[in-house]
């Protein structure tokens, strides 16, 4: 059994309804060892023959069988592994792949192999030495005269180690010396006992050969045998195929992208302003929120929650109390995320006198976490025998009011005992300080002993529920909110609350969300982005038409070529992402540096989780805009690919 034959093949192109006949049925067999000559003139089929039994071209009617299987049937990925495996071609343009120099055209190839990386980058200098290019490895196809581009083609086809070389028209473009050369070498590839089957024009070329096969107008005109075939050697391969890795894509896509470096950096440095902008936006809302959380928090505690009992003036007058049981304080502690629970007593009209002033004070209660000891401006907070007072009122002592501290005062407090008759309660108290921003306060356990010497009931009319973290402050209102008791056959809420911290919690929300729209529309720009990347990588797809017919040739999938382009889309969303960020990093830095000096805070927050955000969304957005063209060049011809100039 021959190891290739052709069998009874018919292929026609179609022009409108017209029909070409390009082959009429074409039979023929190869074995290794050979140098076949297909001669004939232009416009003959060879090179449609030549495509056929390459395996990239499977529109055809007959059949090829290549080691008694058939490749007319044969789906793409077999198509492609049969030319991966089996096949080495060598073109008349040369078709090597300009950005790359020539050993990388001929390791190319060698990416398709399980051999280690040093032994392809070995192989494949072994190759250019075999085809006396020893001094140019580091060359580009630019670079080198036409003689030694066919040298190169011709060492990128044995690197896989195919049985089959194909050379369509493999002197056509040379002179009569590197002819003679390149023979030469067609020569010695089939003394190892490899099939060379070389398409030409010329006579000289086919009696090089060891059979001649003559082919016009699609027909075959004979055959002649102008010596036997080289003897075959019995060695096994000693290369073993697979397909391009993604890695192999990867590195590909790099070297690319730096033959192109100028053009692409400026993709890049467009594509990075969209990023920059989200980032700086994100960074912004989180810088203005926690100044103003800073602000609010310094005039305030936000983790404190005041509740009282909800009683209206009716259940009062009915004689119903308003004050908190160990029942309610218990439920209190009990709510997830409460770090504790202060037990307080809220006072109406509390007359302070010293010597002969006298100072009414609207507001008194004990003192909780709902003031802040930084509020007081001189002094300190209540402890037992003290009181704090408000700055009003110790100004109706001294008009310097913080002579007041430590003097003693005496404090009235009217309330009712068990037979709601009015009592009144008074006790010498030490001032411990005066506060400027809240209201002044006495220790809870000294009012309760002030209440107590009289026999007077006491318990807590609020309680300060202390909550571990600010925006687990909304949380546990709305759990107090929940606790219900009936009142009339009516559902209605067991407690009333005060505390800013929800509140605060709600402006951050706002403040977030502003800057989550002024992120989106800053966001357009990376709309602006794909646009951009999608572009490119068309004119990209255009630009490297012949490349990817030259990857077809060599084996590559159409997967393979999908992957080489979403490559690149990939490194430049990386790319643009990375500097980007470097960009908001440093608009942090010269925004912070001047905000700081004025207002004492650094007015841009951005977050390593911000950074992350905006390399993926980056490289999202680039893959993205990767699908149409990468599926673009994947379906493209191979056979019309290697066509185009």
């Amino acid at each position: 059994m021959s190891l290739l034959e052709v069998r009874d093949v018919h292929k026609s192109y179609f022009l409108g309804n017209q029909e070409f006949k390009v082959l009429k049925g074409i039979n023929l067999q190869f074995d290794r060892g050979e140098f076949v000559s297909i001669l004939g003139e232009s416009g003959g089929g060879k090179s449609t023959l030549m495509n056929i039994i390459g395996g990239l071209d499977n529109q055809y009617d007959g059949d090829v069988v290549y080691n008694g299987r058939s490749l007319h049937s044969a789906k793409q990925k077999v198509l492609d592994a049969y030319r991966r495996e089996n096949i080495g071609f060598i073109f008349q343009s040369f078709n090597l792949i300009s950005h790359l120099n020539i050993l990388d055209n001929v390791m190319v190839s060698l990416e398709m192999t399980k051999l280690s990386h040093s032994k392809r980058v070995a192989r494949a200098k072994e190759l250019l030495e075999r085809v006396g290019l020893k001094d140019h490895m580091k060359k580009h196809p630019n670079q080198l005269s036409g003689g030694q581009k066919q040298r190169v083609a011709i060492a990128r086809a044995l690197a896989g180690d195919p049985d089959v070389i194909i050379a369509d028209e493999p002197t056509g473009a040379l002179d009569s010396q590197n002819t003679k050369e390149v023979l030469e070498i067609l020569e010695s590839i089939a003394k190892d006992g490899k099939l060379v089957i070389a398409v030409t024009h010329s006579q000289e070329v086919a009696d090089f050969g060891t059979r001649v096969v003559h082919l016009d107008d699609g027909v075959l005109h004979g055959e002649a045998q102008l010596r036997e075939p080289y003897p075959v050697p019995d060695a096994p391969k000693t290369l073993i195929p697979k397909h391009l890795t993604f890695m192999a894509a990867l590195k590909m896509a790099l070297k690319h992208m730096g033959y192109n470096l100028k053009r692409n950096l400026l993709i890049i440095f467009g594509a990075s302003i969209g990023i920059f902008s989200v980032i700086l936006m994100l960074g912004l809302g989180n810088g203005v929120t926690g100044y103003m959380n800073d602000q609010i928090s310094s005039q305030i505690n936000p983790t404190a929650i005041q509740v009282a009992k909800n009683v209206s003036q009716d259940q009062m007058e009915n004689g119903e109390s308003a004050d908190l049981s160990d029942t309610d304080y218990q439920r209190m502690k009990d709510i997830k995320n409460v770090k504790s629970v202060e037990k307080g007593y809220f006072l109406q009209s509390v007359k302070v006198v010293r010597d002969k002033k006298s100072a009414t004070i609207q507001a008194f209660q004990t003192w909780n976490k709902t003031e802040r000891a930084s509020d007081i401006k001189y002094g300190s907070k209540p402890g037992t025998n003290e009181i704090l007072l408000d700055e009003a009122s110790a100004k109706k002592f001294d008009k310097t009011y913080k002579n007041v501290v430590g003097q003693k005062v005496t404090a009235y407090v009217t309330t009712v005992n068990s037979k709601n008759q009015p009592v009144q309660i008074q006790k010498e108290l030490t001032v411990s300080g005066v506060i400027t921003s809240g209201t002044s306060a006495i220790d809870y356990n000294t009012l309760k002993k002030m209440y107590q010497d009289q026999d007077l009931t006491f318990n807590p009319n609020f309680l300060t529920v202390n909550v571990n973290e600010t925006q687990n402050v909304k949380d546990v209102q709305n759990k107090i909110k929940d606790f219900k008791r009936t009142v009339k056959n009516k559902k209605q809420a067991s407690y009333t609350i005060t505390g800013v911290g929800a509140i605060l919690d709600t402006v951050n929300t706002y403040i977030k969300l502003a800057f989550y729209v002024l992120a989106a529309i800053a966001g357009i720009s990376l709309l602006v982005s794909a646009i951009m990347i999608i572009v490119v990588l068309y004119i990209s797809v255009s630009e490297r038409t012949k490349e990817i017919g030259i990857l077809r040739a060599i084996g590559a999938r159409r997967k393979d070529i999908r992957n080489l382009f979403v490559s690149e889309a990939f490194f430049l969303g990386l790319f643009s992402s990375l500097l980007g960020s470097a960009f908001a990093l440093l608009a942090q830095w010269g925004a912070n540096a001047i905000s700081t000096k004025h207002i004492d805070f650094s007015i841009i927050g951005i977050t390593p989780g911000y950074l992350i955000f905006g390399v993926i969304i980056s490289v999202i957005i680039s893959l993205l805009a990767a699908f149409t063209p990468s599926r673009k060049a994947s379906k493209l011809d191979p056979v019309e690919a290697l066509s185009q100039e």
